[in-house]
């Protein structure tokens, strides 16, 4: 085996090409943290290091502590760990060096950041564990993912002096707890027997898929309403908002893709049209601050 084909191996273990899910709303955060703090390159590369490092970081542990599962479920057998073709001292290795990773770049951007990230590495490691015991495991996925933009904002403005100054991040954090809480709600219905054969906890495991899909939606709801509130909250303008009513759209049409009575396309809804969500909301975000903010 070459050297680019165990890389790829990696990469496909982490499920690397989903970074595309928290980093936009990290940058998107920072973005708007760009108008109250200099934000300088270092400090971008940085976080980006930092957000590649806790993502790898904790995929890795999340594949390690459920190899025994992903083994048993046939839609995962396949996966590396399960198919031998990542082993599992190489998972070790791979976990624990993106955790250093993570905390050094922490290290480079303030002492707060520094000082905080072993306890993002527990939360972002955490919610590997809780599907053993409570359905509410979405929502620590979502919390995992919600410190992107919560730790971006604070690795430019560091320690806050007043509760108004994280506002708009902690909106922003709170936004994408539930939007990834409700996708990975409909994600989790493609294994809701086997969680149940495996006394394993999920929303879909707990109360089927029709109500599952009822409560994805409650949580996208939730989400676009979030992210009003941090347009609200930092003041922005009207390409945010037609940024928003693009969300609220795509989210829309997540749903519409995915029926009790159809489950065929749960991976489009899950990775395509997610992924056009926080891009999206990045786009909006951005554009909406470096050319209407001027003007205003």
């Amino acid at each position: 085996m070459t050297v680019g084909e165990k890389l790829a191996d990696y990469a496909r273990l982490v499920r690397f090409s989903h970074s595309v899910f928290a980093l936009p709303f990290a940058l998107a955060s920072l973005t708007l943290a760009g108008t109250r703090y200099q934000v300088s390159a270092a400090a971008l590369g940085w976080i980006v290091v930092a957000m590649v490092g806790a993502r790898t970081a904790a995929m890795g542990f999340n594949r390690l502590a459920d190899r025994k599962f992903d083994a048993l479920n046939p839609r995962t057998r396949a996966w590396e760990l399960p198919a031998g073709k990542v082993a599992v001292i190489e998972a070790v290795f791979l976990t624990g060096a993106a955790a250093i990773v993570f905390v050094y770049a922490a290290y480079r951007l303030n002492p707060l950041c520094f000082y905080l990230s072993p306890v993002a590495l527990a939360v972002i490691f955490f919610y590997s564990l809780t599907k053993r015991f409570t359905w509410t495991s979405h929502l620590f996925l979502g919390l995992a993912l919600s410190l992107a933009p919560l730790g971006a904002w604070l690795a430019v403005s560091g320690a806050p002096r007043e509760a108004g100054d994280i506002q708009v991040p902690a909106l922003m954090a709170l936004a994408v707890v539930f939007w990834l809480a409700g996708f990975d709600i409909i994600y989790a219905i493609q294994d809701y027997r086997f969680d149940r054969e495996q006394g394993l906890f999920s929303i879909p495991a707990r109360f089927g898929v029709a109500k599952s899909l009822a409560v994805s939606s409650v949580f996208h709801f939730v989400t676009v309403v979030f992210l009003a509130l941090v347009g609200l909250s930092a003041g922005l303008g009207p390409i945010y908002w037609i940024g928003i009513a693009a969300v609220a759209g795509v989210l829309i049409w997540e749903h519409r893709l995915v029926s009790p009575n159809d489950l065929s396309r749960i991976n489009k809804a899950f990775f395509d049209v997610n992924a056009y969500v926080s891009l999206g909301y990045l786009a909006a975000t951005a554009l909406d601050v470096f050319l209407a903010a001027p003007g205003r």
